[in-house]
This record gives C-alpha cells, sequence and structure tokens, in this order.
C-alpha cells in the first residue's frame, strides 16, 4: 500500500465513503463542494492504489469492523514479554481516555515505560487518529521538546513560524493519545509545551511518564508502585521473574518460587532490580544473587530523600557493576556520555584510553550486552548499543566518583566535533541516515560544552557546525538557532558573522522579522569589533529587508522613520573604499526611497525612471563587489523597478539572470534563500509576460527546493497559476489540495504569492462552472493575500476571465474598468499584460464605444508577450468579423502552451469550429462556454 500521507479532509471524506454516501451528501456533510469531493476521491484513490470508489469504501469500513477506527498505532515493539500490573494496567487506561494529561510517576527502573507502553496499545482504539510514542532521553534541551514530537509524529516547520507553532497547527483538529516518555530531565520544557498543546487542541490526550510531576494544573497523577509481592510465589513480582530467568536459558524449578519470592521482596518489586537479577539466574542461581545483594546493598546519593526502593535499585545497579572486571567498569561508566544509540568506532574514540585499550572496547560491549546493561540495536548504519536511562545516569555518576567526568566529555565533544567535520565533507545516499544517527550526542555535547568556559571556542565550533548541518537536513528552524547560538559564543567579528548567516535562514523561513532583527545584532557586533564597513552592510541590509520582505513581517513592519534611520546610519558609517558596504547602501536606497519592491510601507505612486536608475546602479555597484549573494538581491530590485515602469520583459530577464549568477555561487543560507525568491520571480514574470512553459518550468524546480518540501502552498503558489491560465484543470484541482492543507497547517498566512495562487483555483473552479466551489477558494483567496492585490491585480484578471467564459462581457469590463495607470502599483508587475488584453477583449464583447480604441491601446503594450497578443488579435477580429484571423489567433495560443484559449477560439469562431472546441473544453474538465 502507498505510504502517501492522507490529508485531514481526505480522512473525513474516506470515513464518509465508508458509509457509502454519494459525493453530494459527502459535501453537504462537510460543507465542501461536490467538486472538492470529486478532487479528494481522486486523491485518494491514487495515495491508497486502489481501483475504484467501492474498493474505498471497503478500504473505510475494514478497520472499523475489526474495532478499530485506524491502522494500528505505530509503538514500540517490545522484545520480552509485559508481566502483571493487571489493576494498574486498568486503572491507567481508563484514567488516559477521559482526562487530557496523566503522568505515571515513579522511580527509575519501576516499569513506568512497558506499562505505558501496554496501556497505549489497550486504548488505541480508542484514538481516532491513533497514538504516538516520543521517547525524550536524547532530548537535552528542553527548548527541543516540540521538536522531538514534531519529528515522531511527522510535522515539519512551516514559513513565518517555529515548529512548536506547526505542531501545534497540525494537531488542532486530531483525536490522539500522545505518549511522552522520561520527561524528567527535560521537564522544564515539557511543562510549559503541554500547558500550550492540551489547551489549542482539545482532541490531543497524553500520558507522561516521569520521576517526578510534571507541576501543571491539570495534571492527574498516577504513581507507579513496584510490582505486587501479593501472593508469594504466585505473585506479579515472581512471575516476571521466572519469565526473564526462562529467557537465559534455565527456568527455575517451582519449588524455588518461594525463595525467588524472597529475593524479589529484597528487590522492593522494583522491575529493573527483578530483571537485572534475573538476567544472572543462569551462572549464579538463587544461593550467588542472595549472596551478592546481602554483601553490596548501599544508600542511594540523595540522602535522607532517597527512599528504599530507589536504594534498592540502586544496590542492584552497583553490585552489577562491582561484579564486573575494571576494564568493563570502566567501559560502562564511560559510554555513559551517549545519549543517543552508538557504535562500537564511536565507544572506542571516547572510551579507549588508560586503563582501558582501545582495541578492547568492542569486546567489551559485548560482555556488556550479554549481561543486559547495554541494549544492542541494529541499524542501516551498523550495529549500535545504548544503556538504559537509568544505568546511564548511573555511569554519569561513576564518571563523577572516578574522577573522569571532564576527561570522557571532553573526549566526547571531541568525537562529536570530528563526527560533525566528517558529516560537512562527505554526502552520500546515506548522508540523512548518519547525521540522523549522531545529531542527539552532538546536540548534547554542545549543551556541555557551552556552559563551560574553557570550552567556548570548542563549543562556537560545533555550533556552528551544527548549523550548517541542520540546514543541510532541512531543520530550519534548529539552524537559525545553531547561528544565533554561535554568535553568543564568539567574539564579535565572528558574532557578526555567525548573525548573518542566521538571517539567510530565516529568510528562508520566510520571517522578516528575524532577518530584520538579526541584520541589525550583526550590526552591532560588528561595530564592537570595530569594523565600521560590516556594520554598515548589516545595517543596509536590516533597511533593505524592512522594505524588500515587508509583506513576510509576522507582528510589526519596521515604520518609515525607522528603516530611513537605519539608512542614515549606514550612510555615516559606509566608506569610499569598501565595495561591498557601497553596493549594501546602493541596495537600501532602490528599496526604501525609490521603493522599487512595491513594499507594503510604500506609496502605490513611483517615479518609475528614478526607481530604474536607482536599482541599475545597486546592480553595478554589487558586480563591482563580486558577491553573487549582493548581485542577485540587486537584480531583483532591478526588476522590480522595471515592472513600475511597466518595462515587463526586461523585468522578467532580469529575473532570469539570478538563476543563472546563483547557480554557480557557493552554498550557504542567504544564496539558498536568493535562489528561492528567484526562482518564485522568474516564474511569476514568465507567466507576466505569457512565457506559460517556462513559468511551469521555473514554478516546478520552486516546488522541488528541499526547504519547501514542508510548505506545499508556497512551493505549488506559481506552478498552480501557471497550470490556471493554460487551463490545465485536473493539475490545478490536484495541486489545490496539497496547496490548502499546507496552507492550513501553517496557519493561514498571507503572502504576495499566495493570494494569486488561490484565485487561480477560484478561477478553475468558474470555468468548471462550480460556483460554489468558487466561492469557497475566492474567500481562501481574501485571506491568503492582499485585499488590494486581489481587488485592483489578480483578481480583476481571473474574475473577468470567468465571467467573459459565461458570456457576461459587460460584468467582465465593469470587473477591469480602471484605467492600468489607475492600479498600476498593483496590475505591473504580472498582470499588466493580461488586465490590458482582457479589458480589450471585454470592450469588444460589450460593443464598448472606444472598443478599437482600446485593442489599439492594448496592442502596443502586449507587444511580445505571445498568449497577450493572440487575446488582442482575437479581439480585433471579433470586432471586425474576421474569421481567418480569427483562427489565427486559435494556432497562435496552441503554440504558446495556452489550450484554454486555443478552445474558447473555436467555440467564439463558430460553425464547424464549435464542436471542436466544445470538446476540449470537455478534455480540460472545463464547462461548455455561454454562447457569444
Amino acid at each position: 500500500m502507498s505510504t502517501s500521507v492522507i490529508s485531514a479532509r481526505e480522512a473525513d471524506v474516506l470515513e464518509l465513503l465508508g458509509e457509502h454516501l454519494s459525493n453530494a451528501e459527502i459535501a453537504a456533510r462537510l460543507f465542501i463542494s461536490v467538486r472538492t469531493v470529486e478532487s479528494h476521491v481522486s486523491s485518494l484513490l491514487r495515495k491508497l492504489e486502489v481501483p475504484d470508489r467501492r474498493a474505498l469504501s471497503r478500504h473505510a469500513s475494514e478497520p472499523t469492523r475489526a474495532g478499530q477506527a485506524r491502522p494500528a498505532p505505530a509503538l514500540p515493539a517490545p522484545l520480552t514479554a509485559f508481566v502483571g500490573r493487571t489493576r494498574e494496567r486498568g486503572e491507567l487506561a481508563a484514567a488516559v481516555t477521559v482526562r487530557r494529561l496523566v503522568t505515571a510517576v515513579g522511580l527509575g527502573g519501576v516499569g513506568k515505560t512497558r506499562l505505558a507502553l501496554a496501556v497505549a496499545a489497550d486504548v488505541a482504539g480508542d484514538f481516532a487518529d491513533g497514538v504516538c510514542f516520543v521517547d525524550l532521553v536524547p532530548v537535552t534541551d528542553p527548548g527541543r521538546v516540540g521538536s522531538a514530537v514534531a519529528a515522531a509524529m511527522g510535522v515539519g516547520e512551516q514559513p513565518g513560524r517555529g515548529i512548536d507553532d506547526a505542531l501545534v497547527a497540525a494537531l488542532a483538529d486530531r483525536q490522539a493519545l500522545l505518549v511522552l516518555d522520561n520527561c524528567e530531565q527535560v521537564r522544564d520544557g515539557v511543562a510549559p509545551f503541554l500547558e500550550r498543546l492540551l489547551v489549542a487542541c482539545p482532541g490531543i490526550r497524553v500520558l507522561a511518564t516521569s520521576r517526578a510531576r510534571l507541576m501543571v494544573p491539570f495534571e492527574w497523577v498516577f504513581p507507579v508502585p513496584p510490582l505486587s509481592r501479593v501472593g508469594g510465589g504466585e505473585s506479579e513480582a515472581v512471575a516476571l521473574f521466572l519469565e526473564r530467568a526462562a529467557a537465559v536459558g534455565r527456568a527455575p524449578a517451582p519449588a524455588e518460587r518461594d525463595r525467588i519470592a524472597v529475593l524479589c521482596e529484597r528487590l522492593d518489586g522494583m522491575a529493573l532490580a527483578i530483571e537485572l537479577a534475573a538476567a544472572r539466574w543462569s551462572t549464579l542461581g538463587l544461593d550467588g544473587l542472595a549472596a551478592g545483594l546481602g554483601d553490596q546493598l548501599r544508600i542511594l546519593a540523595g540522602g535522607p530523600r532517597a527512599d528504599g526502593r530507589h536504594r534498592s535499585v540502586r544496590a542492584v545497579l552497583d553490585w552489577s557493576h562491582d561484579l564486573l572486571e575494571p576494564q568493563d567498569r570502566a567501559l560502562l561508566r564511560r559510554v555513559s556520555a551517549f545519549v543517543a544509540p552508538f557504535t562500537a568506532e564511536a565507544a572506542a574514540g571516547v572510551a579507549g584510553f588508560a586503563p582501558l585499550e582501545t582495541a578492547a572496547v568492542a569486546d567489551g560491549l559485548g560482555r556488556l550486552a550479554e549481561q543486559s546493561l547495554l541494549a544492542v540495536t541494529p541499524s542501516d548504519t551498523g550495529t549500535r548499543y545504548q544503556a538504559l536511562e537509568t544505568l546511564r545516569q548511573y555511569g554519569t555518576e561513576r564518571l563523577a566518583d572516578a574522577g573522569e567526568l571532564g576527561d570522557v566529555r571532553s573526549r566526547h565533544l571531541a568525537w562529536g566535533l570530528a563526527g560533525a567535520a566528517g558529516l560537512q565533507e562527505d554526502g552520500g545516499s546515506d548522508w540523512r541516515a548518519r547525521f540522523d544517527a549522531v545529531a542527539e550526542d552532538l546536540r548534547a555535547a554542545l549543551t556541555w560544552a557551552a556552559g563551560r568556559p574553557e570550552q567556548r571556542a570548542d563549543a562556537c565550533r560545533l555550533a556552528l557546525s551544527m548549523a550548517e548541518l541542520a540546514f543541510t537536513r532541512n531543520l530550519l528552524g534548529e539552524a537559525q538557532q545553531r547561528y544565533e547560538q554561535a554568535a553568543l559564543l564568539a567574539a564579535d567579528a565572528d558574532a557578526a558573522a555567525a548573525l548573518r548567516q542566521a538571517a539567510g535562514v530565516a529568510g528562508c523561513r520566510r520571517l522578516g522579522d528575524d532577518m530584520y532583527r538579526l541584520h541589525r545584532a550583526a550590526a552591532e557586533a560588528a561595530r564592537r569589533a570595530g569594523d565600521a564597513a560590516g556594520a554598515a552592510r548589516d545595517l543596509a541590509a536590516a533597511a533593505t529587508a524592512a522594505y524588500r520582505f515587508s509583506s513576510t513581517f509576522t507582528s510589526r513592519v519596521p515604520p518609515v522613520d525607522e528603516v530611513t534611520g537605519l539608512l542614515a546610519a549606514a550612510r555615516e558609517l559606509t566608506g569610499d573604499d569598501d565595495p561591498a558596504a557601497e553596493a549594501a547602501l546602493a541596495l537600501a536606497e532602490a528599496a526604501v526611497v525609490a521603493d522599487a519592491f512595491g513594499a507594503v510601507q510604500g506609496a502605490p505612486d513611483n517615479t518609475a525612471p528614478d526607481t530604474v536608475a536607482c536599482a541599475e546602479r545597486a546592480v553595478e555597484l554589487a558586480r563591482r563587489a563580486g558577491d553573487p549573494v549582493a548581485q542577485s538581491a540587486a537584480l531583483d530590485a532591478l526588476s522590480g523597478a522595471q515592472s513600475w515602469a511597466g518595462e515587463s520583459f526586461a523585468a522578467a530577464a532580469a529575473a532570469r539572470a539570478r538563476i543563472d549568477i546563483l547557480t554557480s555561487a557557493p552554498s550557504a543560507p542567504a544564496r539558498t534563500h536568493e535562489l528561492i525568491d528567484a526562482l518564485a520571480m522568474a516564474a511569476a514574470t514568465a507567466v507576466g509576460t505569457g512565457e506559460l512553459s517556462a513559468a511551469r518550468r521555473w514554478g516546478s524546480q520552486l516546488a522541488g527546493q528541499p526547504q519547501l518540501a514542508e510548505v506545499g502552498d508556497h512551493a505549488t503558489s506559481w506552478l498552480l497559476v501557471a497550470d490556471a491560465f493554460a487551463g490545465h484543470a485536473d493539475a490545478v484541482l490536484t495541486s489545490s489540495v496539497r496547496f490548502l492543507d499546507a496552507w492550513e497547517q501553517a496557519g493561514r498566512q498571507r503572502s504576495f504569492s499566495l493570494g494569486p495562487a488561490a484565485a487561480s483555483v477560484a478561477m478553475i473552479h468558474g470555468l468548471r462552472g462550480d460556483h460554489e466551489a468558487r466561492a469557497t477558494w475566492l474567500t481562501i483567496t481574501d485571506r491568503t493575500g492582499s485585499k488590494e492585490d486581489h481587488h485592483h491585480g489578480h483578481g480583476a484578471v481571473f474574475d473577468a476571465m470567468v465571467l467573459l467564459h459565461h458570456g457576461d462581457a459587460h460584468a467582465a469590463l465593469e470587473r477591469i474598468a480602471p484605467e492600468p495607470e489607475q492600479v498600476w502599483k498593483w496590475v505591473c508587475w504580472v498582470w499588466l499584460h493580461w488586465y490590458t488584453a482582457l479589458r480589450a477583449e471585454a470592450a469588444v464583447l460589450a460593443g464598448h464605444p472606444d472598443a478599437r480604441g482600446r485593442v489599439a491601446a492594448a496592442r502596443a503594450v502586449v507587444a511580445g508577450n505571445p498568449v497577450a497578443t493572440a487575446l488582442v488579435d482575437r479581439a480585433e477580429a471579433l470586432l471586425g468579423g474576421d474569421l481567418p484571423q480569427l483562427l489565427a489567433t486559435a494556432s497562435a495560443f496552441e503554440a504558446a502552451g495556452c489550450r484554454y484559449q486555443w478552445a474558447r477560439t473555436l467555440l467564439l469562431a463558430g460553425g464547424a469550429h464549435a464542436a471542436t472546441g466544445a470538446s476540449a473544453l470537455a478534455d480540460l474538465g472545463l464547462a461548455p462556454m455561454a454562447a457569444r
């Protein structure tokens, strides 16, 4: 079966298909259009790889007949049987089905995790969206609890928001149980995370395990007691011992049950202690076990606050530890530095020093695994070992007792630095798996080093490496965090460089606020370092970001006076001998003074010639500076300025030149951000010049960018527009599902590119005759982009096309009534040619007295645009009743890849041509046109 992810709305449709409802009935139940239901059904057929609707109905109903609302939850599969705890299992299962947060509290080794897994399996059928298990042992930073949960639940980052925000948005309508295991070490991060999650996600319930309660007001605490010893030889504790002892080769005789009960009582029923003792059964027998415990009992660290049960676990661990040979003791305590499964090679690098020889490490790991002190885990990257958390903490204490803690942590840090460097140098198909295997240990090493002044330099190096690796792994939020962390650890000059990298990552995340903040912080760091030119570049970059990316600010858009103040400060610091600073200042002046980018703060009018001149100066200075990223940004300003001037083809050429320049530039966050933006601008301007094939090519490249993998709305935006203009209805409807799901998961953000994409979907529904779906998408359009853009720009174009299709030329003419100069800010960038050509056609079809004048005026504007020129030619042919010319425009549309306008032209031609046009429209999935 396909592993494609089914969206929440698709799951709703699938469930109703299981009830054998028609599309109309499903549409009414979900308050969506029939066409939207059809689109979801098509997507489900593809994703579930089934042949027809009947198979979908069977797929939806089979889990219900089996007593489950969803497929079995993805829980870790224990390697040993769960024994006993009948009462606790039932009580805890009842609690998690009625309470929002249940915390199973108990000492280390009492069996909290196994109990939680058993209960989660028991209640999985009560949760429509299943169960998710998250082990927090590898998480050392409280701030990364949300990231760990998001990774487990398959939630990625979204532009303009952190991973916690994306997770809350993704789970807002889920009905699921979240099992958080081992919360104690990051309790300060778990509590606020859960408080926010449970308030925003009413269908989520949480089962947590921890050594102490989480201290949140809505928490219901379930104390996990030791295993019951009631019943002596028939007790739960004895049953556990017998099961585990039998697993190592020899089951105790029935006559030994009572003596085992005494042993379990001495162990206070602690599950971990019983399992460790049972592992020794085959070699020591009951006498040896009893003797070992009698001689080795010790009081736990922590003084009088530690109770007897905790002391009993310590006793077993002390005893197991003391039975080891000195070399194995050293190995056990030293590998406690690893927080995630590790290889023998890694262990040798960290633990292989006197009295332990490096060559003896692998053999020692095997002996520790045989004695259940290490777990062995096969993986794609080789055999790995891991200590249970209780044993890992025990080993850490032993490291301190041996005076080796600093040495081992330093060696772990050195191993992490070397591993990070290797990952930076080596790629390969398994790179992602290799990074994931060591990432938590790199984070742990960084956390340790960052808190020690003597390790500051190495911590900075590792933070920078982690930032680069996280960016490559597409963990953009962490990449930005690590660059900022490196800046805190670095000297001022290096801090400024790290902050600039962080700003580049923020750009990829579409966080204009952070770009602005980080460039200002970089300027301050450069100023402290005595780098006036660097400070000038960063102040200018901050000013540019405030205008160039004004639509990506999520809170406060910097006001004009604040930004002009930054620009003035940059001018004061810029000298005549720094080409890079001069180029940055010129770009900022093009952005702020000339408003080349048409910013939110900018005025509707623009002195286009001055703007073009200002942008051309920025391009020339960036070229002299030899910085490809700066050249791309300056060309973006030039493209915007040329749009203001109505030079659509020049704007498109400037946008494409950016891609050529960036292709050979060194990889870095700022370069990646520029490339994403350049692809979007190339696709958009190609739409504006009627080069639909090129627009689709750039749009496809944009959709394939790894950094946009989790943000399908931005990834597919210009591809949707290009396909809509071409009339590829099926492609638009298919992509619109991904677009809408991604937009909703991202928190329904606004963007200059999302509005046109949503409007293009509305247009396709309009051309299909599904006015209900069109109304729904027009509402979405109002919420995805600028209302002014929709009213005056792209919305006018798309609405006019729908109205003309349905024969309402007078309404179309009214929709695009303003002269282009009156709505210049909103049409000049992409929509000018379409607006002008459609305005001429509407005038002809509506019988406007100045139709001929509008056709002539439009021809001068659209010259060189194959689609818009064909639109004007068609309008002229209709005005003069020239059938040969009309049919010639049909050929022009077909050659330009605009099948919709080709079919429409044949219908307008009438006669025998109309049948061909009607058939073509039907093939495109569009409704018949109204009679002329």
